[in-house]
């Protein structure tokens, strides 16, 4: 017998009533990208592992999927590499290309090669799979879609603030109630400089980041084994503890970082990023949140990450400021800023609350029952009609039984079908049954289109 086929572990697929659920995430999404002025553009599923390698820190690259050489690709390797069993040095040598594992790092590749045909500042999105080899679990999956926006070439904060409009309106689109969390990479600099441990900030930041996963004690854990003081330790606690309004933070802050000049640059650029957003009426909260760290190296700026607040999952939004990306791929100057919606988490949390609307997980609207070779030729006819008016119709292919094509009906949640048979062909008409209140009424073709385009 057969084994029994099956996917890897932190990779789903997706039925016909799920992508229907998923595209409308994605066209939501891309609709009010439209609306901010951004174009689309692709990048292959895999990238040149140096394209990749050392962009994420030292957590990201170990979480890069490596694609295997093609042809022989012992070639080069001595005995002395394969007994050593050294796996990062065999997969240096065994390895070329990755699978990309976010949408930031090719969109800079992207930028640098096509320096030339792109007018500044670019505003692009990308909506497309990413894939990281990370341990699997609710919320989390090895392969999963992106739907970033970013500008380069720009470095205004009216970048910053349109950005966080366009996640208060897409939330506001899909009814998810969500806390928009704000923090700046500045500011956890001019934290760490004044705590004595300016050289540690990656350090501090990746351990910060994690506090809402594995708690306070735990960080001060990590931050100690990374060689953090205890006393730098101790005068952290109040700081990434700091509660109040976000002018109050501010202004605490604004004593805090008196002796940092990183850090109160920091502070301006939230001040003023929250300041004009306060001017715009969003429909969400938004936070100064000094935990928020967003483990990746990149990120120089302004910081974000969106939380729901009605169902328990990580992060469903992120993002950030960059202002050195591009420079890595020899293009010095190419300030970033861009977010990302995780659309395999929204989809979990829309699923949750059960807010897809109903219109947008129908598929067919009208189905043909098919009685025999005649009567399918002259549904035909009236088909190809409804269907040039836009309505999304089908005819059963076989003259199986009336109660197997019904059955069909209801269970593809087709609300209405379309009877013809010989009296109706007589006439020139089509017996029309709504399928949830059970009314039928003969109609022409005109009308049968008419009703169902309401």
């Amino acid at each position: 017998m057969a084994a029994k086929p099956g996917i890897p572990k932190g990779t789903r697929d997706f039925s016909p009533v799920e992508m229907a659920k998923r595209n409308y995430i994605f066209n939501t999404i891309r609709d009010v990208y439209h609306l901010y002025g951004f174009q689309q553009i692709e990048t292959p599923s895999m990238e040149m592992l140096s394209t990749l390698m050392g962009k994420y820190g030292e957590e990201g690259d170990k979480l890069l999927f490596k694609i295997q050489n093609s042809g022989d690709y012992f070639s080069g390797i001595t005995d002395e590499d394969l007994l050593s069993r050294n796996a990062a040095k065999l997969a240096s040598k065994f390895c070329e290309k990755g699978l990309r594992y976010d949408l930031t790092v090719p969109f800079a590749r992207y930028v640098v090669m096509h320096r030339d045909e792109i007018t500044f500042p670019f505003k692009r999105y990308q909506i497309q799979p990413v894939w990281r080899a990370d341990r699997p679990q609710k919320g989390r999956y090895r392969e999963f879609y992106q739907c970033d926006a970013d500008v380069v070439g720009s470095d205004s904060l009216l970048n910053e603030v349109e950005l966080m409009q366009i996640v208060d309106t897409v939330f506001t689109r899909f009814g998810i109630r969500v806390c928009i969390k704000i923090n700046n990479r500045k500011i956890l600099t001019g934290i760490a400089e004044i705590i004595g441990e300016a050289d540690k900030i990656v350090d501090i930041t990746v351990a910060i980041d994690k506090l809402d996963k594995i708690g306070l004690d735990n960080v001060n854990k990590e931050l100690a084994e990374k060689g953090i003081s205890e006393e730098a330790i101790a005068k952290l606690q109040p700081i990434i503890l700091l509660s109040g309004t976000n002018a109050e933070k501010l202004a605490t802050l604004k004593t805090v970082l008196s002796d940092s000049e990183t850090g109160l640059k920091g502070v301006e650029e939230s001040e003023f990023i929250l300041n004009t957003l306060q001017t715009m009426g969003l429909k969400n909260e938004i936070e100064l949140d000094l935990t928020l760290a967003r483990g990746l190296n990149y990120y120089t700026g302004a910081i974000f990450e969106v939380k729901a607040l009605d169902v328990q999952i990580g992060s469903i939004t992120g993002g950030g400021r960059y202002d050195n990306l591009t420079g890595v791929f020899g293009m010095a100057g190419g300030s970033g800023v861009g977010i990302s919606f995780g659309a395999d988490r929204i989809f979990d949390v829309l699923n949750q609350l059960e807010l897809y609307p109903k219109e947008a997980v129908n598929g067919t609207q009208l189905l043909f029952i098919n009685f025999g070779e005649k009567e399918a030729a002259f549904s035909m006819g009236i088909l190809s009609k409804a269907r040039a008016a836009g309505i999304r119709a089908e005819i059963f292919p076989d003259a199986a039984k009336m109660k197997k094509q019904m059955s069909y009906a209801n269970v593809k949640n087709i609300p209405f079908v379309a009877i013809v048979g010989e009296n109706e062909m007589n006439e020139g008409k089509a017996m029309l049954k709504n399928m949830e209140s059970g009314e039928q009424q003969l109609v022409t073709a005109e009308e049968l289109i008419g009703a169902l385009t309401k």
